[in-house]
C-alpha cells in the first residue's frame, strides 16, 4: 500500500518557515481569536496493516473521551466520528491564547476485503484508537470463468 498524505497549504507553509502574515499583523490587537476561531483538526491520520486474516487501524485521535468516539463497519467501508469538547471556560478570566481545539472529526475509507462486523475488536489507549477488522471469510468473492 502506497503511503497517501494529505495536502494542507497552511500546515505545509508552517512547516517550511513561511511567515504567518496575518498572525503576525493581528498578534497584539487583541483579535487572534476572532481572525483565528479554533476547529478540530478533521485530518485524523491513520495507520492500515494488514495479515491474512485482518486489517488492523490505529487512529490518532487525541484529547478524546471515547465515549465520544463511534466506528461503524458496512462491507469493506469503515467510518470513524470523533467529538473533542471544549473544556467550560472561566467567567473571570480572559482567554489570551486558544491553540487547543475542539469540534466533530470524521474519516471514512475502503479496504481491499469485506469486513466481519461482528468480531471487530476496538481499544482506544492514549489518544490512539485501535482497530481490528476481521476480513469475512470468502465474502462474495467467486470465481469466473472467460469463455
Amino acid at each position: 500500500m502506497t503511503a497517501l498524505t494529505r495536502f494542507n497549504p497552511i500546515r505545509s507553509a508552517a512547516r517550511l518557515g513561511t511567515p504567518t502574515v496575518f498572525d503576525d499583523l493581528f498578534r497584539d490587537f487583541g483579535l487572534g481569536p476572532v481572525w483565528n476561531p479554533p476547529e478540530f483538526v478533521s485530518d485524523m491520520r491513520v495507520d492500515i496493516s494488514e495479515d491474512d486474516k485482518a486489517f488492523h487501524v490505529n487512529a490518532e485521535i487525541p484529547g478524546v473521551d471515547k465515549k465520544d468516539i463511534d466506528v461503524s463497519v458496512e462491507g469493506n467501508r469503515v467510518s470513524i466520528t470523533a467529538e473533542a469538547k471544549r473544556e467550560n471556560q472561566k467567567k473571570d478570566e480572559k482567554e489570551l491564547i486558544v491553540e487547543r481545539s475542539w469540534g466533530k472529526a470524521y474519516r471514512a475509507f475502503a479496504l481491499p476485503a469485506d469486513i466481519d462486523g461482528d468480531r471487530t475488536e476496538a481499544r482506544y489507549d492514549k489518544g490512539v484508537l485501535s482497530l481490528t477488522l476481521p476480513k469475512k471469510a470468502n465474502g462474495n468473492a467467486r470465481r469466473i470463468a472467460v469463455g
